[in-house]
C-alpha cells in the first residue's frame, strides 16, 4: 500500500470505530407493556423504538433500563404537544436509565438513576413517530 492510501485507510477505520463506539447502552432495555385504548401495542412499540434509537445515539455513558407508555390518563397532554410541534398526534413515554461516572454529556448527575424521564414523540397521520423533546416535564 502506498503511504497516502495507508493514511486514508487508517482514517476510514477510525471513522468506523468512532461511529460504532459511544452512545447509550440499550442492550438490555425493556419495553414495558401498558394497555391503551388510544394506541395499539404496535404504535406504542414503534414510539419506544424511536426513543431507544435516539437514546442509543445521544446518551453516551448512560444505560437505558426500561421505557413505557405513560398511559391514557395523560391524553389531554398529548394534544398540547401535538399542537406545539404542528403534528396530528403526540405520545409520551417514560423511562428509567442509569448514568455512569462521566455524567453522560456532562448535563446529567454522575452515578445516578433517572426515573420517569419523559420522551415526547409526534407524528402526522399514521407516519413514523418523530422524537421532538425529552426530559422532566
Amino acid at each position: 500500500m502506498k503511504k497516502g492510501t495507508e493514511i486514508i485507510f487508517i482514517l476510514l477505520v477510525l471513522a468506523v470505530l468512532c461511529a460504532c463506539g459511544g452512545g447509550g447502552n440499550v442492550k438490555d432495555a425493556a419495553i414495558v407493556p401498558v394497555k391503551s385504548d388510544i394506541y395499539t401495542e404496535k404504535e406504542i412499540d414503534d414510539a419506544a423504538k424511536t426513543a431507544i434509537k435516539y437514546f442509543r445515539r445521544e446518551f453516551s455513558g448512560c444505560t437505558l433500563k426500561e421505557i413505557q407508555y405513560i398511559g391514557d390518563d395523560a391524553k389531554d397532554r398529548f394534544t398540547g404537544w401535538a399542537e406545539q410541534y404542528g403534528a396530528d398526534e403526540a405520545i409520551i413515554l417514560i423511562s428509567t436509565f442509569d448514568v455512569d461516572a462521566s455524567g453522560g454529556d456532562g448535563s446529567l448527575n454522575p452515578n445516578s438513576t433517572y426515573t420517569n424521564w419523559q420522551w415526547i414523540l409526534v407524528r402526522d397521520g399514521k407516519s413514523n413517530w418523530r422524537h421532538v423533546t425529552h426530559g422532566y416535564g
